[in-house]
């Protein structure tokens, strides 16, 4: 399943008026602690996203980044936290949804995972990640209901042929992240 780091966008150039002078204008916030994550300073990222945090409560971009960074350091618990305080605050945003559901589906959480990704469709019809996590979390499900199947009936030929193509596929779709 695919966790979705929110786009920062490039800073700009401001031009002043008369001269053809170029002033850079300064990287944004979250524009530096995008920075930091792709030199994989988390712990920087992490420290300089919740100073800012102190001083900016509500910027959406940094809550953002701080929850794929909490993700990155394998802090699913804080991740979680972080995600679902993003669904309650942006209720209208899909991408805290698509990373709520793919942290429970790694927990092996399937029906809350749908239930989520559901909902980023709801918020955004059109967005295709959550569409294919859902895919991915299908067939997750059906693994598990041949496998149950397979429980009541061990003998059930059908069953086992299908829970191996669910494997077989589930495995190709890791390949394929």
């Amino acid at each position: 399943m695919a966790l979705l780091l929110a786009p920062v966008a490039p800073h700009a150039s401001a031009q002043t008026t008369g001269r053809a002078t170029t002033v850079p204008v300064p990287p944004t916030e979250a524009e530096e602690i995008t920075r930091l994550m792709r030199e994989k300073d988390l712990p920087g990222a992490l420290k300089r996203a919740d100073a800012y945090l102190v001083r900016n409560p509500r910027d959406l971009q940094v809550r953002f980044l701080r929850g794929v960074i909490l993700t990155d350091q394998s802090r699913t618990p804080d991740a979680v936290a972080a995600f679902e305080a993003l669904t309650q605050d942006f209720p209208e945003l899909p991408e805290p949804y698509n990373n709520l559901a793919v942290l429970h589906a790694n927990q092996g959480e399937l029906d809350l995972a749908r239930s989520l990704l559901q909902q980023a469709i709801i918020a955004q019809p059109n967005y295709v990640t959550a569409y294919e996590n859902l895919g991915d979390v299908y067939v997750s499900l059906a693994a598990e209901a041949y496998q149950r199947a397979l429980k009541l009936d061990p003998n059930n030929q059908a069953a086992q042929s299908k829970l191996t193509l669910a494997r077989e596929i589930s495995a190709k779709l890791r390949a394929v992240r």
